[in-house]
């Protein structure tokens, strides 16, 4: 799905504060995903106590009384029974894609990704090394897409079996997105062709078979106390590292409007993803097509579940999508 933030607590979002009789307060804006349904609801009230027990359980203590959060997860700093500062992250029970997030970092063991300590995948626990709350927001935009280029060559390392292919995902989608059929509110001829690459692209057995990230973009990545930048919260999928590049076109979106020429600016961190990883341009192009198609019709679909029609906000979200659609083959 699209994020465009961090939900590792390494680097995402301050908020809450103190306790609320012995349980950590959860930041408002995480609270508010409630409004979601039903699974978040009942996950978000469990969260708290969960949070406390974790505490007890790992021998833990929290390192002040910030609460960090991202979409879908909580993280508290904290500190080992040796004293060591960590964090501690519970994600979301429901999120499909952060199924195998320890998994991954297990498998990476700190290279090019925060450090596992500890994990609990039945309850979507982590315990994670402590980096500082700087991100690739801090960098001059290409010299960020360099960094994220140079993390490619250390995160797409052979996948575990027990990863889910890109593919089963990619497959769902475009299903999807064929089923909205001629009324939906998107450029046809993009429509169809996401339609034929993506399923060329799933049919090609070179579309799986490397673990990749998956939301690798600038809130993603954060410095270690050594200076060096290193991934986290990744949505592994044993997939194509060609798959990687769209998140760090869509994000840092403000950036775009010191730039004389928005395509050209799009196509400047494209090729900079791409020369400095090594990626094969063309292929490389038609993931970023796909998969900009694929969100912009996510925005659809949640307009729909929400009776309502496309807002503002989805419409420039849209626009958006399409443009970096069209900017990558122009």
């Amino acid at each position: 799905m699209v994020s465009t933030g961090s939900t590792s607590g390494e680097g995402s979002t301050s908020g809450g504060g103190s306790t609320n009789g012995g349980l950590p307060v959860l930041p408002a804006d995480l609270s508010a995903q409630a409004a979601l349904g039903p699974d978040w609801a009942s996950w978000l009230d469990r969260l708290p106590r969960l949070l406390r027990d974790l505490l007890e359980e790992w021998e833990l203590r929290r390192d002040g009384d910030e609460v960090w959060h991202g979409y879908c997860s909580a993280v508290l700093p904290v500190r080992t029974i040796t004293g060591g500062a960590a964090v501690l992250k519970v994600s979301f029970d429901g999120d499909e894609e952060s199924v195998h997030e320890a998994l991954a970092l297990q498998t990476w063991a700190g290279r090019g990704a925060v450090r596992l300590l500890r994990a609990d995948p039945r309850r979507r626990v982590l315990l994670l090394e402590r980096l500082t709350r700087r991100d690739l927001h801090d960098l001059p935009v290409l010299d960020a897409c360099a960094e994220v280029a140079r993390l490619y060559g250390a995160l797409h390392v052979p996948a575990p079996p027990q990863l889910v292919p890109v593919n089963d995902f990619m497959s769902r989608w475009l299903d999807d997105l064929a089923a909205a059929g001629p009324d939906l509110p998107l450029p046809r001829r993009m429509v169809a062709q996401a339609l034929s690459l993506g399923r060329d692209l799933v049919a090609d057995p070179g579309s799986t078979g490397r673990i990749v990230h998956g939301d690798l973009h600038y809130a993603n990545v954060l410095e270690d106390t050594d200076g060096t930048w290193v991934a986290i919260d990744p949505k592994a999928m044993s997939g194509d590292p060609h798959y990687e590049p769209a998140p760090m076109l869509w994000n840092r979106w403000e950036d775009y409007a010191a730039a004389h020429d928005l395509r050209t600016a799009l196509r400047s961190r494209f090729h900079t993803l791409v020369d400095d990883a090594g990626l094969d341009e063309d292929r490389a192009r038609d993931w970023v097509v796909v998969r900009m198609v694929v969100n912009a019709h996510w925005a659809v679909q949640d307009a729909a579940r929400a009776g309502r029609g496309l807002d503002a906000e989805d419409r420039d979200w849209v626009s958006r999508c399409i443009t970096i659609a069209k900017a990558v083959q122009d």
